[in-house]
């Protein structure tokens, strides 16, 4: 099964939710950035919640979400789009550490609960949307959840889970956004409340084979499920040659000069997705010209 994620609604439109299995586009992540277990749950989390905050944008729109919780995997970078296009990078990606005391991967502790989450939105607008808040317990989901509610004043319930292999590969990973729209009564929040918290771990389900469809169906069961669109989402970087040359054209003729003479050419990486490109002297010259 591909990743891909859905958008639905239910309470008669009153809530709206969002679900994802996301296990190759994690293992993408994962390959790439060559992570450890700990660090591949909380980059995995991060990317899967991007993902759907993704397909709540539309048209051109992007966001990048940053964590940085002041613990030692450093920051944790995603970018999405609206057409479930993700990709992520973590500053420290060798960071694992035994089972917390619940037997799960001790996420917390390497994310770090004394820096901010935020997101930025390029709406196509002058100004972005810049919105931050404080970490509030370093497991990812609980700090989107937080923002949510802060940054953006939408009610919301946020869960995400990945499940590693002992070989570091990702099993499974996936991920639900619920948010309550004006109108629920405190009823249906009561309602909502029960069923979350009754929810199985979401990496399980995806372990067990549950499509997203089915996954908000045992979420809100009972209730009549609207599903208004499915997209497929996929580690996607937009990253090339030409972009890293205009980087490097950045740094100005005389570093690129030094770059010729000391180096004779010059390679450069992708945070994203460590794609290593070469540039020869030749190649520098030109930039120079340019």
């Amino acid at each position: 099964m591909s990743d891909y994620l859905i958008k639905a609604t239910t309470y008669e439109g009153k809530v709206r939710a969002y679900a994802v299995r996301s296990t190759e586009t994690v293992e993408e992540a994962r390959r790439r950035q060559d992570t450890w277990a700990t660090t591949t749950a909380a980059m995995g989390r991060t990317l899967t919640i991007t993902a759907m905050m993704g397909a709540m944008l539309k048209g051109e729109d992007t966001l990048t979400v940053k964590v940085e919780g002041g613990g030692p995997i450093g920051a944790i970078v995603a970018d999405g789009n609206s057409k479930g296009e993700v990709r992520s990078y973590v500053t420290n990606p060798h960071v694992d550490f035994e089972l917390n005391s619940k037997g799960k991967l001790d996420v917390a502790r390497a994310v770090g609960t004394t820096g901010n989450l935020s997101v930025v939105k390029d709406l196509g607008l002058k100004e972005y949307f810049t919105g931050q808040v404080p970490i509030v317990s370093g497991e990812i989901s609980e700090d989107f959840t937080y923002y949510f509610a802060n940054s953006e004043q939408v009610p919301s319930a946020v869960g995400a889970g990945v499940l590693v292999n002992p070989d570091h590969s990702v099993l499974a990973s996936g991920g639900f956004i619920v948010q309550v729209m004006p109108g629920a009564d405190d009823a249906i929040i009561s309602k909502l409340e029960k069923q979350i918290e009754t929810f199985p771990a979401i990496s399980s389900l995806i372990q067990d084979g549950k499509t997203p469809e089915e996954i908000l169906e045992i979420l809100f069961a009972g209730e009549n499920l609207k599903i208004h669109e499915k997209m497929p989402i996929a580690f996607h970087c937009k990253c090339s040659k030409e972009r890293l040359a205009q980087a490097i054209i950045g740094l100005g003729d005389e570093e690129i000069q030094n770059m010729i003479e000391e180096d004779h050419g010059a390679e450069a990486s992708c945070h994203f997705c460590n794609e290593m490109y070469h540039f020869t002297e030749s190649e520098l010259e030109e930039l120079i010209q340019r």
